[in-house]
């Protein structure tokens, strides 16, 4: 179960990846259609997509390296049981409400969808397209929030060094 989760995240992590060189290749065509004097109706829109996705396809894999931004000044001065219980009750709210926003984000894809909702720009994408990235995020990361409650819970999660937000400095 460890390696499918693992390649859960791994994988929404590479899809963000793919996503972020798709704005780069946005970006980039925008910026040569300025340069040469044509315009790609829809380049603006598509490069926004590509960033939403990036950002939602990456939030669990950033979780489940410690990458998010913590605050521990509470938990650094709490030990043993009330330590725990605070980890376990910040872990079981932060699931909740990873959970809700999975399933609204879900159902806005869906309701775009059943809706024939489609973008205000000359490009008419269909909405619900770019809005399964992030729903899809938002699952993959209600997921993570389960896997570190049920972690600690049976008390095998990591505990994050001290350290460890310097190493992105």
């Amino acid at each position: 179960m460890r390696r499918a989760l693992d390649a859960l995240y791994d994988g929404a992590a590479a899809l963000a990846a793919v996503c972020m060189v798709g704005l780069l290749g946005f970006v980039l065509l925008s910026i040569l259609g300025r340069q040469l004097h044509f315009h790609l109706p829809g380049t603006d829109a598509y490069a926004g997509y590509m960033m939403a996705a990036a950002g939602f396809l990456a939030l669990a894999h950033t979780l489940k390296h410690g990458e998010h931004i913590r605050v521990t000044l509470l938990l650094s001065a709490l030990k043993g049981r009330a330590h725990r219980g605070l980890e376990l009750w910040a872990l079981g709210m932060a699931s909740l409400l990873a959970l809700l926003s999975a399933y609204y984000s879900t159902r806005l894809a869906w309701q775009s969808w059943r809706f024939h909702d489609v973008s205000t720009s000359n490009d008419a994408t269909p909405l619900w397209i770019p809005q399964l990235a992030m729903a899809a995020g938002t699952i993959v990361l209600a997921v993570a929030f389960i896997d570190e409650l049920v972690l600690e819970w049976r008390g095998r999660r990591a505990q994050p060094s001290s350290d460890e937000a310097l190493h992105n400095e």
